[in-house]
């Protein structure tokens, strides 16, 4: 290529050009090219088809971040404003050699948020969406991202880990009974530590023929069966209408004549409707929830519930939870980058009211069996076996 005219420069110039007379044409690769070679009849053969690659990059998919993304195994891709694109690949954060300017940020941006009818900027700097793969991505500009728009997408992986994947084989056994048996189970962990990953791989223990609803912020479940119903809340509009939260969702959700109901993570005033749906006949339902312990995701549910300003008192929400809940699941991010489950525990009711938990495992296995009965009718009891 003439020193005296860049690659970028003719990336502009030729994207700038097709745009102008056929927006359709700066993803065609084809048209692409032969406009590349009109215009630049001296450029080698293997400039012609760097141009034509960057360009319809600009025109299609996600951009610059398509050759990033074509990588299944990266889940996460991070854009910090201005500058290198990080990755995460194997749970471990890795940068990249994709830098990114502000204008490419921006059409990023943009390309996002557009097709969906929400808006990234001043008046409204925080947007949530979901890629058409299912992908979740979060946007934040200024003045909110002070050194520049950021833009962070979590990906799912196209292979369903399966739960012995996540855990030693008598603590599989253990909640594959438990799911089976109609038990209510919370998934408690960090961010990322694989708390949707461990809902999939439980989902998949479901029968068949069950008619699922899923209540999420952003639709990442992915169950087998015939019968799931999904359902997504949805924020609002910048002019600060018509959201949907999770917990008139979760109320919807009581209205459809669930088997059972998975929330993909409680937050807030909805673990009141979720304990309430566990408690009404709808046993055998999955949720997650943000916590360091499952002891300590017990005392996050109570102040959630708290939070619902219902004027409950401490003690009430405790025996709530205590009939509510069977089964608390711990899942972590290991040293080695991977992720595990590392605690379970079997939620009692003491007599001074107090919630608490029973061990039953760790990361070596399983341990003790549950004492409280299964939900399901004619459900086996656990084997004793498991336990070795």
């Amino acid at each position: 290529m003439p020193r005296e005219v860049g690659r970028d420069d003719v990336v502009d110039a030729v994207h700038a050009q097709l745009l102008g007379l056929d927006p359709a044409r700066a993803g065609d690769r084809g048209h692409v090219a032969a406009a590349v070679r009109h215009d630049h009849p001296l450029l080698p053969d293997a400039e012609v088809a760097a141009v034509a690659t960057a360009v319809t990059a600009r025109a299609t998919g996600l951009g610059p971040l398509d050759r990033i993304l074509v990588d299944q195994s990266v889940t996460e891709v991070m854009v910090n404003g201005i500058g290198p694109v990080w990755i995460e690949r194997h749970g471990r954060l890795e940068v990249t050699d994709l830098h990114l300017g502000r204008a490419q940020v921006e059409l990023l941006i943009e390309r996002i948020v557009g097709p969906l009818g929400l808006r990234a900027d001043r008046s409204s700097p925080i947007a949530d969406a979901r890629l058409p793969d299912g992908s979740r991505v979060n946007v934040v500009v200024p003045p909110l991202a002070v050194d520049g728009p950021c833009v962070t997408i979590r990906r799912f992986g196209t292979r369903a880990v399966r739960l012995d994947e996540l855990c030693s084989t008598g603590v599989a056994a253990l909640l594959t009974w438990a799911v089976r048996a109609r038990a209510n189970i919370m998934v408690s962990g960090g961010t990322g530590a694989g708390k949707t990953t461990l809902l999939n791989a439980l989902g998949a223990m479901l029968p068949l023929g069950e008619r699922l609803v899923t209540v999420e912020d952003t639709a990442e479940l992915r169950l087998p069966g015939d019968h799931v119903v999904r359902l997504e809340a949805r924020p609002a509009t910048a002019d600060g209408l018509g959201a949907v939260s999770i917990r008139q969702l979760v109320r919807n959700a009581l209205r459809m004549r669930p088997d059972r109901i998975l929330v993909g993570e409680v937050r807030g005033p909805e673990a009141v409707d979720m304990l309430w749906a566990m408690n009404t006949g709808h046993e055998g339902s999955l949720s997650t929830c943000h916590a360091n312990s499952p002891l300590d995701a017990l005392r996050r549910l109570e102040v959630m519930v708290l939070s619902a300003e219902l004027d409950l008192p401490l003690l009430a929400v405790r025996e709530q939870l205590a009939a509510a809940l069977d089964l608390v699941v711990h899942v972590a991010r290991l040293a080695d980058g991977g992720r595990a489950i590392v605690a379970v525990g079997e939620v009692v009711d003491p007599p001074d009211g107090s919630s608490r938990l029973r061990p039953l495992a760790d990361r070596d296995g399983l341990h003790h069996l549950p004492e409280r009965p299964a939900r399901a009718v004619g459900a086996p009891a656990p084997d004793p076996r498991w336990c070795r």
